[in-house]
């Protein structure tokens, strides 16, 4: 029902309601048909079923049937070493689903407790939850809406809608009828749940409760959403398919080949695990998971916290970014930057409401000793205002108006204080602001003589004024001097600001209060005052980074478009379209995914309105980042490839639904970030380098070995120890290299591409391969030249080293160790060196070389260890200088070089 295109009487009669409130009756009646004010949230997953479904993957079900078969047929211990990791995984992903949907908990604790209600002619308390359709509320500053309601008699009413909006300004309101098409932002009849009303106060009649709410309308939006796997957990889904396709196809391979050489069933069957043991990166999960922590505290030191462990990566993939105007890319501090007096410019410099700036004109700084109208018009400003500028700590703000604030800050950057200015010229009497009448005024007495002060509309103050102050004294107001005013309004208003004219008038003591009668038609126009919430300079560079990075920016604000246009246009955003909320509404989705790309500013917009444009461009292929701060954004952040909910503005609501708070709610942190996000899936990129060059190799040479020479070179045991101790060490540290410093230079990647692609994969087979052949030949005549035992220690130790030359040579794709440096990463050299005084306990001490089936190498052993890996280094490094793309196909683009 369009409550607001229908007098409030029409209201009352359709709702079958009266002034006077419902009856007990027929509130009881009403609950039993609406149901309670509250609400209503999906039902909760139990915690076993939230742990259980963390061993819902191939790649456990492999590890599981390996532990089962270790604890059954051989040794427990490798059994254990499985478990342990499986367990470790699952915990991990157990604490980040139980963090992940709290976003509908946030929102029921935006409703009000209490309610104040008339029933049966007699004002009442009542629990918000038993507030029903028909119910008049009473509204005053300072409290919270319990439901939609149709607004019936109000006085001064304004009420913050910022939940809704994302706009900080408090709407006016009032009981006109509104058009049936206006958008939410336009019903100014109506107030709706979870905002607050800032000053006034008002009756109204409930018209909506609980899920038919508009608040109702975002729970249900936010339930709807099926939440969809990150780049990441689809990339390492993909991932576990290759694994389980490579275990397999070696089980089943190995399998033949030990049935040709006269290997026993159980022989074989043992062999089998090994592959799944070897294939396997056990390790990765964890290293995963560190690498991503990580990352949080990394980002955390940007002011980007993260909430959601996957959502790191993910922000790496970003291709579009839609962000909020308001906070986001301007300062959110309504700041005064020009003022109009008697054909004369002057310009205000500093941003926001520290009170710092100078005024100048024509690029000449003016003193306000030599400027008496200036001085005259910013004591006006100051006087016939009732907001304050307060500091706490650090950080100036504002209580009260932003709009008075802006004027409040203005004259504090002439040294006037508020305070002190009311204690000289106390105010005696006031004609407050309402929206019919378009201005305020104060009295104010001057020694012996009294003087009001005027502020508002610039038709509203111009058609009230007779004279004007120029710079040789009051004179009459004429023609020019008004068309030159309208000019320069009309001026302000195209760059997007706000403007109010300022007047004066003498008020002999004899005229008593003030009243409009008494300065109607005879004020002294002073001059106009423009003003604006600045886009942030940071911002700027940001913005400029993303088109580098090849990452769209557009803007979603529930603002006007005029000044939706300029602040896009004094960031120098990417050109296209700007349309409205109302003219999305009529696109159809096939439209509006036609349309979508060319469009670069949505002003105007309502609640569901940014979900279904998030949606509309994940359909086109974006990894899609969404910033918000109010409720009106959980649906579209929770919807989002990654959500970005501001820590200062923000809302609980948007905050639990968002992937990612900015604790300074800047547009640059998420550019930081996304920059910090490229780095890590680069780091990840080179951790599976790492781990599955040394699988793979593992691999091969089981298979090598039980082809070629009848018997494996390496040990099950042996295997899960270099995964999972000697890789680990080398992966974790590996996962926090240093920045290289070129990730914005770098395309986006396609959604497509994952950890893995075309080019890594040849380069982790063909660096397997070499170190396989190597390790083969040197095996076989080392079989030959002593017991297998310590020609199976040698192999064993010969890949930890290949281990550790790898993760040098993973660094980096294409720049060399040498060029990087070896002392970039500390972390790095003392996992290398732990893993080190680890191997050779695991081949000197005694207790450890009976499960581990080494014995003591000497001198010249560990020579022949070394030169396998030797070799692969020294190959990558050349190749490197040589051919630093020849592994770099399909690594942004699918296919691409």
């Amino acid at each position: 029902m369009s409550w607001h295109s229908i007098s409030a009487d029409e209201v009352l009669k359709k709702l079958n309601s009266q002034r006077r409130g419902l009856s007990e009756a027929e509130v009881q009646a009403r609950l039993a048909k609406h149901g309670l004010n509250v609400l209503s949230t999906r039902k909760k997953t139990p915690l076993i079923v939230v742990f259980l479904r963390q061993f819902l993957s191939p790649l456990v079900y492999i590890l599981l049937a390996a532990s089962a078969v270790k604890f059954i047929f051989e040794k427990p211990l490798d059994g254990t070493v499985i478990l342990c990791v499986l367990l470790f995984m699952a915990i991990i992903g157990f604490i980040q689903e139980m963090r992940a949907q709290k976003a509908m908990e946030a929102l029921i604790s935006l409703a009000s407790p209490k309610a104040r209600v008339r029933r049966q002619d007699r004002q009442q308390q009542v629990l918000s939850k038993e507030v029903v359709p028909g119910d008049i509320l009473i509204l005053e500053a300072g409290d919270k809406v319990p439901a939609d309601a149709r607004l019936i008699e109000l006085s001064n009413l304004k009420v913050n809608e910022s939940p809704f909006t994302g706009e900080s300004m408090p709407v006016e309101k009032n009981t006109a009828i509104a058009a049936q098409e206006a958008p939410l932002t336009e019903r100014k009849n109506m107030v709706y749940m979870g905002t607050t009303v800032t000053y006034g106060r008002a009756t109204a009649v409930v018209t909506d409760t609980a899920m038919a709410s508009e608040i109702g309308k975002i729970a249900k939006a936010i339930q709807e959403i099926k939440p969809e796997k990150t780049p990441l957990q689809k990339s390492i889904s993909k991932l576990g398919h290759y694994i389980i396709i490579i275990v397999l196809s070696g089980a089943v391979f190995l399998g033949l080949i030990g049935v040709l050489r006269g290997l026993g069933l159980f022989e074989v069957f043992m062999l089998a695990v090994a592959i799944a043991v070897a294939a396997i990166p056990e390790g990765l999960p964890a290293v995963v998971t560190v690498v991503l922590a990580a990352g949080m505290h990394i980002m955390a030191r940007r002011n980007a916290i993260i909430r959601r462990l996957m959502a790191v990566e993910t922000l790496g993939s970003t291709t579009l970014i839609c962000s909020d105007k308001t906070g986001t890319l301007t300062v959110s501090q309504m700041t005064a930057r020009k003022i109009y007096l008697d054909n004369q410019w002057i310009e205000a410099s500093g941003e926001g409401y520290q009170p710092k700036g100078e005024f100048s004109s024509e690029k000449k700084t003016l003193e306000l000793k030599n400027e008496s109208s200036l001085e005259l018009f910013l004591k006006a400003g100051l006087l016939c205002n009732d907001a304050l500028l307060s500091k706490d700590e650090e950080r100036w703000d504002i209580l009260g108006d932003p709009t008075e604030g802006a004027l409040v800050v203005l004259a504090a950057k002439a040294g006037m204080e508020k305070e002190k200015l009311e204690e000289s010229f106390p105010r005696l009497n006031e004609i407050p602001f309402q929206s019919e009448r378009q201005y305020m005024a104060t009295l104010h007495r001057l020694g012996d003589k009294r003087q009001a002060f005027i502020k508002g509309s610039p038709e509203k103050v111009l058609s009230l004024s007779k004279h004007i102050l120029k710079k040789e004294g009051v004179a009459e107001l004429k023609d020019k001097d008004i068309r030159a005013i309208e000019e320069a309004n009309k001026s302000m208003a195209a760059e997007a600001m706000r403007v109010l004219a300022v007047a004066y008038i003498d008020y002999p003591p004899a005229l008593g209060k003030l009243k409009e009668n008494n300065i109607k038609g005879k004020l002294v126009f002073v001059g106009l005052v423009g003003m604006i919430d600045p886009p942030r300079p940071e911002a700027k560079v940001a913005i400029k980074l993303c088109k580098e990075a090849g990452i769209k920016v557009v803007m979603i604000t529930g603002d006007n478009k005029l000044t939706a246009e300029s602040i896009a246009q004094q960031l120098e955003m990417p050109p296209g379209e700007a349309i409205t909320g109302k003219e999305l509404a009529q696109l159809s989705d096939e439209q509006l995914h036609k349309d979508i790309e060319h469009i670069s500013v949505f002003a105007r917009i309502e609640p569901l309105h940014k979900l279904r444009i998030v949606e509309a461009f994940k359909r086109r292929g974006h990894i899609v980042a969404m910033t918000g701060d109010g409720v009106n954004d959980a649906p579209a952040l929770e919807a989002a490839s990654i959500g970005i909910a501001m820590g200062i503005t923000g809302t609980d609501v948007a905050k639990e639904a968002a992937d990612m708070v900015l604790a300074d709610d800047n547009f640059a942190s998420i550019v930081a970030a996304v920059e910090e996000g490229r780095a890590i899936f680069t780091r990840l990129r080179n951790v599976l380098f790492f781990l599955l060059s040394t699988c793979m190799g593992e691999l091969f040479i089981l298979v090598s070995g039980v082809l070629f020479l009848g018997r494996a070179p390496l040990l099950p045991l042996q295997i899960l120890w270099i995964n999972m101790v000697t890789g680990t060490l080398g992966a974790i540290p590996l996962g926090l290299d240093p920045k290289v410093g070129d990730e914005l230079t770098h395309p986006p990647r396609h959604p497509a591409v994952g950890l893995l692609y075309r080019g890594l994969l040849l380069r982790i087979g063909f660096f397997a391969a070499i170190f396989t052949t190597l390790v083969i030949l040197i095996f076989n005549w080392l079989q030959q030249a002593m017991p297998v035992e310590r020609a199976m220690s040698i192999v064993f130790c010969s890949v930890v080293i290949f281990e550790w030359f790898v993760v040098f040579n993973a660094c980096s794709d294409e720049e060399t160790i040498f060029k990087l440096g070896f002392l970039r990463n500390r972390w790095l050299l003392m996992a290398l060196v732990a893993a080190t005084a680890l191997q050779l306990a695991v081949v000197y001490v005694p207790f450890l070389q009976a499960p581990f089936g080494s014995v003591a190498l000497r001198a010249h052993e560990w020579g022949i260890a070394i030169f396998p890996g030797l070799i692969v280094f020294i190959i990558e490094v050349i190749r490197k200088i040589f051919f630093p793309k020849m592994f770099s196909r399909g690594k942004f683009q699918p296919g691409s070089a």
